[in-house]
């Protein structure tokens, strides 16, 4: 028994003009900076835009571990941390 599949053309045409239009609707897409899982990190406030005074921190340590101190400000650096040595327990 030999059957050939017979494609419409036309729903062929619509299929491929939907895939290409979610391609593009990707593509042109702007870049995110937004991380899903958030790792270790510490976002470091300071008083003054010479950023020599630290008055407040927030973030995750290592292990989870809550990072909450001082006041927050508009000027802020955020620094990831890297847990390298560190073995949490369960």
């Amino acid at each position: 028994m030999n059957r050939v599949l017979r494609v419409n053309p036309r729903l062929l045409v619509a299929a491929l003009s939907v895939v290409v239009a979610v391609g593009i609707f990707v593509a042109t897409m702007p870049a995110s900076d937004a991380v899903i899982i958030a790792g270790p990190g510490v976002t470091i406030y300071y008083s003054s835009p010479a950023m020599t005074t630290v008055v407040g921190a927030r973030g995750t340590g290592c292990c989870g571990a809550v990072i909450n101190w001082g006041i927050t400000t508009a000027y802020k650096k955020f620094e990831k941390i890297y847990c390298t040595d560190q073995i949490c327990p369960n």
